[in-house]
């Protein structure tokens, strides 16, 4: 999918020194709308990425994905040449993302203080599992460790069985999400209000998806209230569930509302509900939910899909099937939103993967290119960008600097 316009982040260039997701998730993102991404790896290992299945004829799917729309230079920042490139790589971008441990960065002599004075405009993004400070920022931290810190966990999962991880590392990509975020705001106030001023974004695993608890800190200050694990189930909406039907199907079936719920149990023949003091109204509806669940559960197994599907289109009902990847590239939305796309990967062809998200109506973004080969753009940068000449650069490469 070419780019159509230069993107809102043109003329931006983002340095990626992170590992797997958190991190380098951000600086995906803000290539989608059109910054400079040069990812930063170690040489002859590269990103964690790389290396995670599933693999298609060699190349890891994962780093397909996460690695689009960058460029990839190898480059030992343990050395001291090595720091003191990217020192001269900092001095002409606008951002750099990492996500070592705290003090890291600085053991290398290329923490915040010392990038600043290099270039006062660097804004430095931290991504770490628990923060900058605190007690628990030295640990170490991955996706599962901040969702269970984070209090999702805790809530994921029926109430007569342990707690379960979300199926995707979702904790990662929040964060990541909040670090692009945090990018772009760190940019506008530069740029626009600060006078060229930069400065440093701490985000964590764990806090990112604090931030998302819904009421459940206000819950448990101001009622005592500690929210469990209802699997589910809603806890303050009835009905709410995922019910099968008679050809093994999974449809998500929520009503909010008493005109709707009304309205439900006429298509379902059960008006007689409507007289039955259980479910006269939302709030007692969520107290004997289960018994409400049997009913409905009934309902859905004496018929298949196509007929559920057609029944509640045509009578308005907020419904939809539990998808599966097949099910997603079979479905005509999918395909008229244009949710996937297909680029050309130089190693394993024409491959299949998600769209950019959101949407922008003047300056949309886009995917231009595939995941790079370990340090393709070596010459490029250090070329081009910086001025090395080849015999610096053999050097540096028979040094184990890139």
């Amino acid at each position: 999918m070419a780019r159509q316009n230069p993107g809102p982040l043109s003329g931006i260039r983002v340095l990626d020194v992170g590992t797997n997701l958190a991190g380098p998730l951000g600086a995906t993102l803000m290539g989608e709308f059109g910054a400079e991404v040069i990812k930063i790896e170690l040489p002859k290992i590269g990103d964690t990425l790389r290396h995670l299945p599933p693999h298609y004829n060699g190349k890891s799917l994962n780093w397909v994905v996460g690695g689009r729309n960058k460029k990839s230079i190898t480059l030992d920042l343990r050395k001291e040449k090595g720091a003191q490139i990217l020192r001269l790589l900092v001095k002409v971008s606008d951002v750099l993302v990492e996500s070592f441990r705290p003090g890291v960065m600085e053991k290398w002599r290329l923490g915040y203080e010392e990038l600043q004075k290099i270039n006062p405009g660097i804004i430095m993004v931290r991504a770490t599992g628990f923060g900058q400070d605190g007690p628990y920022s030295p640990r170490s931290a991955f996706d599962r460790i901040g969702g269970a810190m984070g209090g999702m966990t805790y809530l994921t999962g029926y109430p007569d069985s342990a707690p379960v991880r979300v199926g995707l590392n979702i904790c990662d990509q929040i964060t990541g999400i909040f670090n692009a975020l945090g990018t772009v705001m760190a940019l506008y106030d530069r740029d626009l209000k600060s006078k060229g001023q930069g400065q440093w974004i701490d985000v964590s695993l764990y806090e990112s998806i604090f931030r998302l608890l819904e009421s459940v800190v206000a819950d448990y200050h101001k009622l005592g209230l500690i929210r469990e694990r209802v699997g589910n189930a809603n806890e303050i909406v009835a009905p709410a569930e995922n019910f099968e039907t008679q050809d093994g199907k999974w449809v998500c079936f929520v009503i909010v509302g008493e005109k709707l719920f009304h309205h439900a149990l006429k298509i379902m023949d059960h008006l007689e509900l409507l007289n039955d003091p259980r479910f006269q109204t939302n709030n007692v509806r969520v107290k004997n939910r289960e018994v409400l669940h049997s009913i409905i559960k009934e309902w859905f197994k004496k018929r298949d899909y196509s007929e559920i599907h057609e029944l509640f289109l045509k009578e308005g009902m907020p419904f939809s099937l539990v998808y599966s990847i097949k099910d997603i590239f079979d479905d005509p939305h999918y395909i008229a939103r244009q949710n996937i796309i297909e680029i050309n990967d130089p190693q394993i062809g024409p491959v299949k993967m998600q769209n950019v998200v959101p949407k922008l109506s003047r300056t949309p973004g886009a995917v231009s290119s595939s995941a790079p080969e370990l340090g393709e753009h070596n010459e490029e940068v250090y070329g081009n960008l910086l001025g090395f000449t080849k015999e610096e650069l053999k050097a540096f490469r028979e040094e184990g600097v890139i």
